[in-house]
C-alpha cells in the first residue's frame, strides 16, 4: 500500500491488545460476581420485602377507586393487564417485578446454603429451610400458571341451556331438579349435565351440594338455585391451572415448618 492509499478498504486491522481482552474479562468478572452477591445477598430479601409492602399498601388505596379491577377475578391476570393503562397498574407490575427478583434469591440462597453446609451432622437441619423456600416457589408457580391461564364465569341456566366451555367443548344443561318441603324450603337439589364436542357426548355427571363436576381441569358448581317461576340455576365455571402447585406448595411449607420446630427443641433440649 502507497503513502496515498488512505482509504477506508485500504485501512490495515489491528487486532486488540491482550491487556485489553484480559481487562475487559475482568470487567465481566466483576459484573457477574457482583450480580451473584446480589442474589445471595440476605439483604436482598429485606430490602425488596420492605419494598413488596409498599407496592401492597399503595395497591390497597388505588383498587377501590378503580372500576377496571373488578374484572380482575373474571380473566387470567396478564390477559387483563394488557388491557390497562400503566398509571392505574404500576404498583402491580412493581409486584411481580419485586417477587421475580425474591424467587431467584430464593433459589440462589438455597443452593448456597447446601453448598456450602452439605458437611453437617444434622441434615434434617440443613434441608428443612429448604423445603420451605420449595413450597414457597411452587406456590409463587401456582400464582404465575393461574395468571397465565385462570378462567372464571357465571351464567344462569336452565334445562336445555348450552354453555361454551372451551374451543368446540360445550355444556348441556339436560335437567335440574330440587326438592321442596311443605313449607317451601329447597331439602334437595340435582343439576343433571353432559359435556359434548363435535357432538360427541365425552362425559355426563350430576351437580348436587358439595359435589361439583369437574371436567378437563374446569370445576363447574351451582351458586345459587331457585324452584320459581321456573327451575334455574346459577352456574359457576372456572379453571385454576395453578391449584395443584399451591397446594403442593402449601403442603412442603407447613412441612419443612414442623421439622424445623422439632428439631430445634430436641438442640435445645
Amino acid at each position: 500500500m502507497t503513502g496515498e492509499d488512505t482509504g477506508e478498504g485500504d485501512r490495515l486491522y489491528l487486532p486488540p491488545s491482550p491487556s485489553s481482552a484480559r481487562g475487559e474479562g475482568i470487567n465481566s468478572m466483576k459484573i457477574l460476581r457482583y450480580i451473584l452477591n446480589f442474589f445471595l445477598s440476605l439483604n436482598t430479601t429485606l430490602w425488596f420485602l420492605g419494598l413488596l409492602l409498599i407496592l401492597f399498601f399503595a395497591g390497597a388505596f388505588i383498587m377501590p377507586g378503580n372500576r377496571a379491577f373488578q374484572q380482575l377475578h373474571s380473566i387470567p391476570l396478564f390477559d387483563w393487564i394488557r388491557k390497562q393503562p400503566v398509571k392505574d397498574i404500576w404498583w402491580l407490575l412493581g409486584i411481580i417485578g419485586v417477587l421475580a427478583v425474591i424467587a431467584v434469591n430464593t433459589i440462589f440462597c438455597s443452593v448456597d446454603s447446601i453448598i456450602r453446609k452439605r458437611k453437617v451432622t444434622h441434615w434434617l437441619l440443613l434441608i428443612a429451610p429448604q423445603i420451605i423456600h420449595t413450597g414457597f416457589i411452587f406456590m409463587l408457580l401456582a400464582h404465575l400458571l393461574s395468571a397465565f391461564g385462570a378462567y372464571q364465569k357465571t351464567a344462569e341456566v336452565r334445562a336445555g341451556t348450552v354453555l361454551k366451555i372451551s374451543e368446540g367443548t360445550f355444556l348441556i344443561v339436560d335437567d335440574i331438579d330440587i326438592n321442596v318441603d311443605y313449607y317451601g324450603y329447597i331439602t334437595a337439589w340435582t343439576v343433571d349435565v353432559t359435556y359434548t364436542k363435535d357432538n360427541q357426548v365425552l362425559q355426563t355427571n350430576s351437580i348436587m351440594p358439595n359435589k361439583p363436576s369437574v371436567f378437563q381441569g374446569f370445576n363447574i358448581n351451582v351458586k345459587n338455585i331457585r324452584p320459581d317461576p321456573d327451575k334455574a340455576a346459577l352456574l359457576q365455571m372456572n379453571r385454576e391451572p395453578g391449584a395443584f402447585w399451591a397446594l403442593t406448595g402449601g403442603i412442603l411449607f407447613i412441612i419443612g415448618i414442623v421439622i424445623l420446630i422439632v428439631l430445634k427443641r430436641k438442640i435445645d433440649k
